[in-house]
């Protein structure tokens, strides 16, 4: 079932909705992606480097699949290749949840203020609700995961999904990312967004405001800074 926001009962100085990336935004799981690339390719005898690696991050599983299937002598089929490595990282949240700096804080402060939040992520369900689980119960509204959307990140299908489902405009709500091809998607979707590089450097990106943290961002800092101009 969809969830319905009345934008009218939302204050002005509020978004609508926050729409969260996960890898590398709500946490730091880029070195576990990493370190799981690297076993797998090197199970099959072959060399993975850090160069290969970061040109995956925030892409659809499917396609990082197949870039490791094509950059490496692994000898799977491409779902199965998926299946290792997110079995891979589930199994590392499950030693530790690496949190990123400051977005606890931002997420129990916007659940206070009743702003409804959504987890858009390409990976896929099993592995955002092993996250979600961790976060704790009424945290997230719902999620859109890589494997229930058609197109992924940068298409902007699953921020398309997210504020469709929310019935809000995708204009008063915010989505917070972290890397070029989640800022994209979101800015394609019409979301004002909030880059926040981690792993890889996020170019300027029209529609996009870069920060260099979630840390002492509060609910009502992020609507008027992700839609403050240029000149601003």
């Amino acid at each position: 079932m969809s969830t319905v926001v009345n934008p009218a009962s939302t204050p002005r100085d509020l978004p609508a909705a926050v729409l969260w990336d996960m890898d590398g935004t709500l946490v730091d799981t880029e070195p576990y992606w990493i370190a799981a690339e690297h076993e797998l390719v090197d199970s099959f005898g072959g060399t993975w480097t850090q160069e290969l690696a970061l040109q995956l991050v925030g892409s659809p599983l499917l396609v990082s699949a197949q870039f490791i299937l094509d950059n490496s002598p692994v000898d799977l089929p491409v779902e199965e290749v998926v299946h290792r490595l997110q079995s891979r990282v589930v199994e590392q949240i499950g030693d530790a949840v690496p949190w990123r700096p400051g977005a606890r804080e931002l997420l129990a402060a916007c659940r206070e203020e009743q702003i409804p939040c959504v987890l858009v992520t390409m990976s896929w369900t099993d592995l955002a609700e092993a996250v979600i689980g961790a976060v704790g119960p009424g945290s997230f509204d719902f999620m859109v995961t890589g494997d229930r959307v058609t197109h992924g990140k940068p298409h902007p299908e699953p921020y398309e999904t997210a504020v469709r489902r929310l019935g809000v405009r995708a204009g008063d709500c915010v989505a917070l990312e972290d890397s070029p091809t989640g800022v994209r998607s979101a800015v394609a979707a019409g979301v004002p967004t909030l880059a926040v590089p981690h792993v890889v450097e996020v170019p300027e990106i029209p529609g996009a405001v870069p920060v260099t943290t979630l840390v002492g961002l509060t609910p009502f800092d992020l609507l008027r800074t992700a839609t403050r101009t240029a000149s601003a």
